[in-house]
This record gives structure tokens, sequence and C-alpha cells, in this order.
């Protein structure tokens, strides 16, 4: 995976998330965003990674936003590692 297939993916979860009100008002709640501010925000990669981390919160988010897309469960972590912030980190 490159960075922007990873951020394709992403703008994908904002599409589900933009989908389903409650998951979005609550996505909006715990980001700071507001509804006007996600089309500017949809351009930055550590914002797109945000959208992941709210979706990895989840198993039943991460079920539901990859069915819908057609993606393996494991795409969005493997996504997320590509964004600013999602690095994994080996502390051995």
């Amino acid at each position: 995976m490159q960075k922007v297939q990873a951020e394709t993916i992403a703008i994908q979860a904002l599409g589900w998330l933009a989908g389903d009100d409650e998951l979005l008002e609550s996505f909006l709640g715990t980001s700071g965003a507001d509804v006007n501010d996600l089309k500017g925000m949809a351009q930055n990669p550590t914002f797109l990674g945000s959208i992941l981390d709210f979706i990895l919160m989840d198993d039943a988010f991460v079920t539901r936003f990859c069915d819908s897309v057609g993606l393996s469960y494991e795409t969005p972590m493997q996504a997320r590692q590509f964004l600013p912030g999602g690095e994994v980190v080996n502390w051995t």
C-alpha cells in the first residue's frame, strides 16, 4: 500500500461515515470538526488518519465499513499506517 491508496481508503471511510447520521455526529463530536469543515479537511492527511482511527475503535465499525466498500477487514489498519500518526512503533 502507498500513501495515495491510504488516503483514498480514508476518503471512502469519510463517505461511509457521512451516510450514517449517528456515526457522523459521534465522529464530529470526538474530532472537534463540524459538517462544514469536512470537505476542506478531507485533503488533510492527518485528518484522514483521524477518520480511520475513529473507525478502528470498534470492530463493528470496521466490519460495516469494509463490507460496504468491499475491502478486507485488515485494510483500514494497513491504510492507517501510511498516514501521519499511524506509524507502527517498535519499542524493542
